[in-house]
């Protein structure tokens, strides 16, 4: 089970409600122990700014992930998963540009996030086909078709 605390502070407009987001970061949840995620919607300049704070580079990116690191031996009620924040005006324009559905591509970001905290990403082929598969089978539980199929 996955408990999610979502916060919206962006100004963006088309914004998927926290009981959306929270459906599709639980179904990415591959696990089995009680974990706890927090998912942050944020405007450009936040996402910027976190984004040159922790990965040096000077630009707004759709979606950023953060693990939680703790001691394996440290006994918990539930384990704190990490934190992906979301920058609604990126997806927003994503999402127009490669002409999909606005929830479709909201979901994606979801569903990528949260398998970036549990350790999947797409730094290799294999690692990122793995990932990119995994993408699709979530997305298609949710109701939504493969985000990597270019649309016309």
């Amino acid at each position: 089970m996955l408990q999610v605390d979502v916060e919206i502070v962006s100004i963006a407009k088309d914004i998927p409600d926290a009981t959306l987001l929270t459906a599709w970061a639980q179904a990415a949840y591959q696990d089995t122990v009680i974990a706890d995620v927090a998912i942050r919607i944020v405007d450009e300049i936040e996402a910027a700014a976190i984004n040159e704070q922790y990965r040096h580079k000077a630009y707004a990116p759709n979606v950023l992930s953060f693990p939680m690191q703790i001691p394996s031996d440290l006994e918990l009620e539930s384990r704190p998963l990490g934190d992906v924040v979301i920058c609604a005006p990126v997806v927003q324009r994503e999402a127009l540009e490669q002409k999909k559905a606005l929830t479709a591509h909201w979901a994606h970001m979801v569903v990528h996030g949260l398998l970036h905290l549990q350790g999947y990403d797409h730094e290799e082929a294999t690692d990122a086909d793995e990932m990119e598969n995994l993408e699709c089978q979530v997305l298609a539980a949710c109701g939504f078709a493969n985000p990597y199929v270019e649309t016309e």
